[in-house]
């Protein structure tokens, strides 16, 4: 039987034995990641537990019959823990992405976190996208509603600072709620080397799921409301909460900014959901101390009425349009966690 040299210099007059085998780059398996993505995910789920679990360790947060969530009590001590929750699960992350095999280097940590750079343009430009879908609703606060004035008075400024409702909903959930679920949560997925679009839709579910327990909490402070309607109404908060969680994913994914998803995400807390049906036409307040005749007086004109009311839908529906037409280009960011293709990769 011929040597194996001989056999390739026949098959190739170029071959000279042991350069092929040192001229081409040896393959190399590439290594196991770190952490699974079912790991992951159970890490996650830790991290909603951890996050609400301890409002009913303690009766300074644990609501009852007789104190709301909403007291001003309530929701400083929430905010605490809250805050000792995001710290600890955020330790955890820092672990896993250096300890735990992935060898992350520490600016590397501060990216995949969004905690750095801060890509403010990136957060203009993703609060502008997230402002298109609520152009109707918009037009309707500073317009109809002429909540322009309220701005001049710095009203809105105001109560965030002078109400811990407001700055609940504005500031302490957003912030820790992006900072949980975004920022220690995501990563884990990126380094679990989980497809892009299943990261996207996968761990919004699981911060969908962290918002169940308003359902005991509703039934317990709202006894007279059928079980029935308690569960439609978790149900409905179950849908929105995840597919917001999944747009504030997508957008932390694209521009690799914390600030930008706690931005947007305080956003749409203030403006709430948009109205998809009826007449469009000033709000006032229950506790408007103009007198019923004045405020008869002072009620639009049905044709204002119906202007009003044919702007504002068609301002909503251009707006989707153009959030959808822009929702790549507005995102695009040199600071992206991931690339393009990622998106189209199975």
């Amino acid at each position: 039987m011929p040597a194996l040299g001989e056999v390739m210099r026949k098959l190739n007059p170029w071959y000279h034995e042991g350069r092929l085998s040192r001229s081409l780059p040896r393959y190399e398996p590439p290594a196991p990641p770190p952490i699974s993505t079912a790991a992951a995910s159970v890490l996650i789920v830790v991290y909603a537990l951890v996050y609400f679990l301890p409002f009913y360790a303690s009766p300074t947060t644990r609501p009852s019959p007789t104190l709301s969530r909403d007291a001003p009590s309530v929701i400083r001590a929430r905010i605490r823990s809250v805050s000792i929750s995001c710290l600890l699960c955020c330790a955890a992350t820092l672990a896993v992405l250096t300890r735990g095999g992935a060898h992350v280097s520490p600016a590397d940590v501060l990216h995949l976190m969004g905690l750095w750079p801060p890509a403010l343009a990136d957060t203009a430009r993703a609060v502008l996208l997230t402002a298109l879908l609520f152009a109707g609703p918009l037009f309707a606060y500073f317009v109809v509603d002429a909540g322009w004035r309220e701005w001049l008075r710095l009203e809105p400024v105001l109560a965030l600072w002078g109400d811990w409702m407001t700055w609940r909903n504005i500031v302490a959930g957003p912030v820790t709620e992006e900072v949980l679920f975004r920022a220690a949560s995501v990563p884990l997925m990126l380094v679990a080397r989980t497809p892009v679009r299943q990261t996207i839709f996968l761990s919004p579910v699981l911060f969908g799921l962290a918002h169940v327990h308003h359902f005991y909490e509703f039934r317990l402070t709202q006894p007279q409301v059928s079980v029935a309607a308690a569960v439609l109404r978790s149900v409905f908060q179950l849908g929105f909460t995840t597919l917001f969680g999944a747009y504030a994913t997508f957008l932390f994914v694209r521009t690799g900014s914390l600030p930008a998803v706690c931005a947007v995400h305080a956003f749409c807390n203030c403006m709430g959901l948009p109205r998809l049906w009826g007449r469009v036409q000033p709000q006032v307040p229950d506790d408007d101390p103009a007198p019923l005749r004045r405020r008869d007086e002072q009620r639009p004109s049905t044709g204002a009425v119906w202007l009003w009311t044919a702007a504002y839908y068609v301002l909503l529906v251009a707006g989707a349009t153009a959030w959808w037409k822009n929702i790549w280009a507005l995102t695009e960011s040199p600071n992206a966690l991931v690339s393009d293709l990622a998106f189209t990769a199975t």
